[in-house]
């Protein structure tokens, strides 16, 4: 399996348990540290206590909480506040990439997981590079025009 991500740090908040289980095959076969944080609502404690290179938000989560809620209580710890974070979600995109701009995530991609985009994807997002993935139904992903 590709080792780019091989050592890296990912702190994932999801509270589907079959996206759990695709996280954790993708990124043990990675190589990867990871932490998950179920519903959100534990998440800036466990992120001060693991200090991750990526952070992956579910937007939609149960109990009523939600990513954008917990991208800004992590925004406001100023050891997490340049930890990048990129929300993966069923959300609709024309719906949540502005908002997910707005608010300065690194990126947005689509579920359902697509396996073969998502190690490179993450390294991407790791090295400093932005990501937003529509989904293959959506037209892909957004190339970022340089010049702009």
């Amino acid at each position: 399996m590709n080792q780019k991500l091989r050592g890296k740090r990912i702190f994932i908040a999801e509270d589907n348990s079959a996206n759990r289980v695709v996280y954790t095959i993708i990124l043990k076969l990675s190589g990867v540290i990871f932490d998950f944080d179920r519903f959100g609502k534990d998440a800036v404690f466990k992120l001060q206590g693991f200090m991750p290179d990526l952070i992956v938000l579910d937007l939609m989560l149960s109990h009523g909480t939600s990513g954008y809620e917990i991208f800004e209580e992590i925004r406001a710890v100023p050891e997490l506040s340049t930890i990048p974070i990129v929300a993966i979600s069923a959300s609709e995109p024309s719906y949540a990439v502005p908002k997910c701009r707005e608010l300065g995530f690194a990126g947005f991609i689509a579920k359902p997981i697509e396996e073969d985009l998502l190690v490179d994807q993450l390294a991407r997002l790791i090295e400093g590079e932005q990501v937003w993935y529509l989904g293959e139904r959506y037209g892909g992903e957004i190339k970022e025009d340089k010049e702009a």
